[in-house]
């Protein structure tokens, strides 16, 4: 078994691996604090059911990265790869500086590039709006990055102090006879012609119509409203599963 976690700023994605099928997914809130006793409790369930061989993870918070270190060696006795300490995404990143790209982008760019080979614009709709451009020939060129739809709802609220917090949900009509209906149709139509907009804007620049996948959190509900040509909502936990084959296979060959 193999338990591959994505730890973003917001929500801990963990997929549950038998072989090459994905098992179960569960979703946590990440708490930047150093709360072992939380973490311990959040896997307690899937590390006592589960006879676990291995662990992999992509992560964009650090502090919560050792704090798993430390729950799996305490627990299962096992040493997780992590993405940019202990081995490294195989894909050839063409980032000015290859540190600043967030472990995250670089697996969904290694995935895509395996599900569905090279010219693509991958739409990562999490805490962040993340477009990441993958050459014809497999590079991480390099991408954009746009505030998430969550943050920017929670800003306005805050910032504004008649608007009231919503909960993003497909609005009833484009425009709104209500506040919360209007809030709601601004930031989802907005967004939606947000990744429109810009995906024209890389495939000028690009010069030829790469393909467009979106994923995340909200990947299913802003499909509604943008242009797309496939959705993969669990495309960083298949590319974690298909790096951790790619790191034994290599393992293998130096070994023989």
């Amino acid at each position: 078994m193999l338990l591959a976690i994505d730890i973003g700023n917001t929500t801990i994605n963990i997929g549950l691996f038998k072989k090459d099928r994905l098992l179960l997914i569960r979703k946590i809130n990440t708490r930047k604090s150093k709360d072992l006793r939380y973490y311990h409790s959040a896997f307690a369930p899937l590390m006592q059911k589960m006879a676990i061989s291995d662990v992999i993870i992509s992560s964009v918070v650090p502090e919560v990265t050792n704090i798993l270190k430390r729950v799996f060696k305490e627990k299962l006795n096992l040493k997780p790869r992590i993405l940019g300490q202990n081995c490294r995404v195989p894909i050839t990143n063409l980032y000015k500086n290859p540190k600043q790209v967030g472990q995250d982008r670089l697996v969904n760019a290694y995935a895509g590039y395996k599900k569905f080979g090279g010219g693509l614009i991958i739409i990562d709709f999490g805490t962040a709006v993340t477009f990441d451009v993958v050459s014809r020939k497999g590079s991480y060129k390099g991408g954009i990055i746009s505030p998430g739809l969550e943050p920017s709802v929670h800003t306005l609220s805050e910032m504004a102090t008649l608007l009231p917090v919503i909960k993003l949900k497909k609005p009833r009509s484009l425009i709104g006879r209500d506040t919360y209906t209007s809030m709601l149709s601004g930031v989802l139509n907005g967004y939606g012609a947000l990744c429109n907009g810009l995906i024209v804007k890389i495939r000028k620049e690009m010069r030829s119509r790469f393909k467009t996948i979106l994923t995340g959190g909200h990947a299913r509900l802003i499909s509604k409203f943008c242009d797309f040509d496939y959705i993969e909502p669990n495309l960083t936990l298949e590319g974690l599963r298909s790096i951790h084959k790619f790191l034994l296979t290599k393992t293998a060959k130096s070994v023989k």
